[in-house]
């Protein structure tokens, strides 16, 4: 990632790209002062430190990881190199900004008094929306990131693994500092919520199945795709492994109504045909989403 972003200054993408970075770390410094927070809990990163820090201390939570955001940034650029864009440095710091000036204006009242459970799934909820808007801009959250990449250059070992044990150390220093298990059990709520809502705003919701078709009437089936559905596919040619006999297989995408279309067209054709159906994350390319919707750094 290069230091520097690569957007032209003022073109659709560079708003695009600086929108949901301002939006994204606004909804994050409204998980922190509103759900998280006000519970002490503690989601991993450089704001789950810093929220142990001002329950402790009294210091302002935004400040307080930029503080700890700025050397961690210059460090992680001599360590690793300019991996981390102008839009990471922008992210970081309107973090802190949104979350203190709110802290300000709201002081630390949770939104939902007396339920930490139930704050912990909106905190969560939020915080995953948050970070993934950042992320669609291409920009990280730095933080326990930069910590994780610096580890992980030494070690051999797995980021995604160390991003773990990093913030699951926070979640220990929580229960450390405050002594109550209903902390750190709902911080790791937090936390796997967090993970689960970034992936759907990445990916979207789960609306298209990918459909593989194995049919000696494969060239029915085919047209059935091409004429009542609209859609189109690619035919693959194995050998089964029964009796090494050749197989065509038809491979295509399509949405939760047309599979089921689908299905009656395959039961009329061959009700001996095997077919199986599997979730799409993402689909990119004609018929569904552009490939040019991303947003490049």
């Amino acid at each position: 990632m290069a230091f520097v972003s690569q957007e032209k200054l003022f073109t659709k993408r560079w708003f695009i790209a600086y929108s949901y970075i301002l939006i994204g770390t606004f909804i994050m410094a409204i998980s922190f002062v509103f759900f998280v927070s006000p519970h002490k809990l503690a989601p991993g990163g450089v704001y789950g430190i810093a929220i142990v820090l001002h329950h402790l201390f009294g210091f302002p939570i935004g400040t307080t990881a930029l503080c700890m955001d700025i050397p961690l940034a210059i460090i992680g650029v001599k360590v690793l190199g300019p991996r981390f864009g102008i839009k990471t440095v922008v992210g970081f710091v309107s973090t802190a900004i949104f979350t203190d000036f709110l802290s300000y204006i709201w002081g630390n009242q949770p939104l939902a008094s007396g339920d930490p459970l139930l704050s912990a799934i909106f905190g969560g909820v939020l915080l995953g929306i948050g970070l993934g808007l950042l992320f669609r801009s291409r920009a990280t959250s730095g933080g326990s990131d930069i910590i994780a990449m610096i580890i992980a250059k030494y070690t051999r070992l797995p980021l995604g693994e160390l991003l773990v044990y990093v913030d699951s150390a926070i979640v220990l220093v929580s229960l450390v500092a405050f002594q109550d298990w209903k902390i750190p059990l709902c911080s790791l709520i937090t936390i796997y919520i967090t993970g689960k809502v970034i992936d759907t705003v990445l990916q979207g919701m789960s609306y298209e199945k990918s459909v593989f078709i194995i049919s000696d009437k494969y060239s029915e089936i085919r047209e059935r795709i091409l004429t009542e559905l609209g859609r189109g596919g690619t035919i693959f040619t194995g050998k089964g492994m029964y009796n090494d006999a050749s197989k065509s297989m038809i491979f295509t995408v399509l949405t939760r109504r047309e599979v089921e279309l689908l299905k009656d067209h395959i039961r009329e054709i061959d009700s001996q045909a095997f077919v199986t159906v599997m979730d799409a994350n993402e689909i990119l390319g004609k018929g569904f989403k552009s490939l040019n919707d991303g947003i490049s750094e």
